[in-house]
């Protein structure tokens, strides 16, 4: 063997470990002394720019203290190279073909989203681009099995069902008394009939623990219905009707199970509080809470014309939610910007100055 193949095995088995060391801290979360407030950090959509936000990101979660990040889908566009992987500097003297860039992409975010989070836990939801041809679930749940079968999500399935070994792209845990459901909406048949049914299942147990004080519901489109119903699981037959069951199961465990109940989505690229506030939702039952986090990296969009009825609202920006859970469940968020500055010396050095500066000024459909 050369010294060129040995260098080659000894890289890749330090990848190999790398990425499964990454997986296992998915078990290792920070203690919490009981009845004292605790946080957690969430954001989506991490593709075009997001190896330059995203470690941007991870440096501010990890100073926040927080329980873990919470990834809700898009990690690489997958439909063309994202501008961050053209810019690296092993590809940017060189054409990047499609079968390459894709071969790349996710072991991509791994290395330049992932790690910087280490050795803070790490929650993954699939999103629509996780869902590019070739691409499929059961490719993305073996590329990320350290995340979507990690020891807190396989206690959590065993206890829920003893008999289910199946690792999924949609799952919950229980921290500190609140649920957290990662839901699969990234293709137009979903939710379909096993998730509905694993979901109702496992929502109407956690509303009857009188040890959970709070739901919380990550998914990337939001639920149908929204102010950003025109980016959302309206966009087909099967996600509104199964989106609208799932928003009335949510309600119900507000009302009848009274628990605290919150709805996080990504997908549209822009910042946004109080999602649910339509005509809609107030004549169909009532408001949940609900926010899209859709700024960590991917090309802003506009605001929809309704907006006016968010509580808050933004695009051109980067950043992350930083949500607070008191003891009695009730969650607040605080919607962390990040600036150009905030992006991390190596990074800069590693993309340019100059393209870090294109990522904050120009990667945008909203200008």
């Amino acid at each position: 063997m050369t010294r060129t193949m040995i260098s080659a095995l000894s890289g890749a088995l330090v990848a190999i470990a790398f990425t499964a060391a990454l997986g296992a801290t998915q078990n290792i979360t920070p203690a919490v002394q009981k009845g004292t407030a605790w946080r957690f950090a969430v954001s989506g959509d991490s593709r075009d720019c997001g190896d330059v936000v995203m470690p941007g990101i991870a440096a501010a979660v990890l100073r926040d203290d927080v329980q873990f990040y919470w990834h809700l889908g898009d990690f690489r566009k997958l439909s063309d190279p994202d501008e961050d992987i053209v810019h690296e500097p092993e590809h940017a003297s060189s054409s990047l073909t499609m079968a390459h860039y894709q071969d790349i992409a996710w072991q991509d975010f791994i290395d330049n989203q992932l790690q910087p989070f280490a050795p803070l836990p790490v929650f993954l939801a699939i999103g629509n681009h996780e869902m590019v041809p070739p691409k499929n679930r059961e490719m993305l749940l073996r590329q990320f099995a350290n995340w979507f079968d990690a020891p807190l999500i396989a206690q959590q399935r065993t206890a829920d069902d003893r008999g289910d070994q199946s690792v999924k792209t949609y799952y919950h845990w229980i921290e500190n008394g609140v649920a957290f459901y990662t839901l699969d909406n990234a293709t137009g048949e979903q939710f379909d009939a096993a998730q509905l049914a694993w979901f109702e299942w496992a929502l109407a147990h956690d509303s009857a623990d009188p040890a959970i004080t709070a739901i919380v519901a990550g998914m990337h489109e939001a639920l149908p219905d929204s102010i950003s119903a025109d980016h959302s699981m309206n966009g087909s037959a099967d996600g509104l009707e199964s989106g609208r069951r799932v928003y009335a199961d949510l309600l119900a465990a507000q009302n009848v199970g009274h628990k605290h109940v919150y709805l996080i989505a990504s997908h549209s690229h822009y910042f946004m509080d109080g999602i649910f506030n339509t005509a809609y939702w107030r004549s169909h039952g009532g408001v949940l809470p609900g926010w899209i986090i859709g700024t960590a990296g991917a090309v802003r969009y506009a605001l929809p014309p309704q907006s006016a009825d968010a509580r808050a609202a933004q695009t051109n920006v980067y950043g992350y939610g930083l949500l607070t859970v008191q003891p009695s469940g009730e969650i607040a968020l605080e919607y962390k910007r990040l600036s150009e500055n905030g992006v991390p010396a190596a990074v800069v050095s590693r993309y340019t100055p100059n393209f870090v500066h294109w990522c904050f000024a120009k990667n945008s459909q909203a200008n």
